[in-house]
């Protein structure tokens, strides 16, 4: 059977796996006929229902996803039917500069290609740090504390969620571009930005915060983590401050965000580092009087929040 005519109504999830593996051996995408995800809804993934098999729009999302495949579609193909493709796709080279990464600390800068991504436009990443931030319970007029702030996507995010909020922000980043696009960004705002490694920080006078945010910048290459969060919990947070810690734990492909960090020679991920940096990341900020919460999927935010400074009815 041919990949474009490969009816899936009735077939197994794993039969559809092994149609996928052998169509796409030899051609750069495959199409299969499915039931309309929306015609039985309430079912369970695979359950029998007339017709065939119900599958909800999320297995076919998810599949494309772990097959490491571009997911096309789904288009009608005939009464009570979908057309669903799935495309190989490749993953996206690491950002580089506008000179092709000469200069490291333009890795991530204003002409990267790492520029064209707002993950504000994640649902994950948007509704995670989003409560990331109400976890928090900052005062009216809280001292924030952002490194590696980039152009400033999260800073904007908690402006946006918080607009009673009057925060002086400092943040630290090594890009000259990426901190003068938030500058202008911020213009009309209490936002003071420094040019350094996150490896001098301890050098910066910049005083205590109610919050210090850590997202996407703790993996980098060159960052002791470990020596910086002790750094952060020991000498920037004031008593009652948060902190919150941002893990990724996905990659791109062809555009697309996908769970979890490939390693050679595993098809599926290997979240082995990132288990244990998250588990380092709570137990040191319990034992520094932190309640911790572990939320995400794709990004992993890790808050802890000074007991003291909640609720705790």
């Amino acid at each position: 059977m041919s990949a474009a005519g490969f009816d899936a109504t009735a077939a197994t999830l794993q039969e559809i796996v092994a149609h996928l593996d052998r169509a796409l051996a030899d051609a750069r995408e495959a199409w299969l006929t499915a039931l309309d995800p929306d015609a039985t809804v309430g079912a369970f993934p695979g359950e029998p229902v007339a017709g065939g098999r119900h599958r909800p729009l999320r297995v076919w999302v998810e599949l494309a996803d772990r097959l490491g495949l571009t997911l096309r579609g789904p288009r009608p193909a005939g009464p009570g039917r979908v057309a669903i493709g799935f495309a190989r796709s490749t993953p996206a080279a690491a950002p580089t500069g506008p000179d092709d990464g000469d200069d490291p600390r333009e890795r991530y800068g204003a002409g990267s290609t790492f520029a064209r991504l707002d993950k504000r436009e994640e649902p994950g990443f948007l509704l995670d740090l989003a409560e990331a931030f109400e976890r928090a319970r900052l005062p009216p007029r809280p001292r924030v504390l952002e490194l590696g702030i980039n152009t400033g996507d999260a800073i904007a995010l908690l402006l946006a969620r918080h607009p009673t909020l009057a925060p002086q922000v400092v943040g630290v980043d090594h890009s000259a571009s990426a901190l003068a696009v938030a500058r202008a960004r911020f213009a009309d705002r209490d936002v003071a930005l420094h040019e350094a490694d996150l490896a001098d920080l301890p050098t910066l006078p910049l005083g205590r915060f109610d919050l210090v945010l850590a997202i996407g910048v703790l993996q980098s290459p060159g960052v002791d983590d470990r020596a910086l969060l002790r750094h952060v919990v020991q000498e920037r947070l004031t008593p009652t401050g948060a902190v919150i810690l941002g893990v990724p734990n996905c990659r791109y492909r062809d555009g697309e965000l996908s769970h979890g960090a490939r390693m050679r020679n595993f098809r599926q991920p290997e979240l082995g580092l990132v288990i244990k940096d998250v588990a380092f990341y709570r137990k040191y900020l319990q034992q520094h009087d932190r309640e911790v919460f572990v939320t995400g999927q794709h990004d992993l935010f890790v808050t802890g929040v000074a007991r003291a400074s909640r609720d705790l009815r």
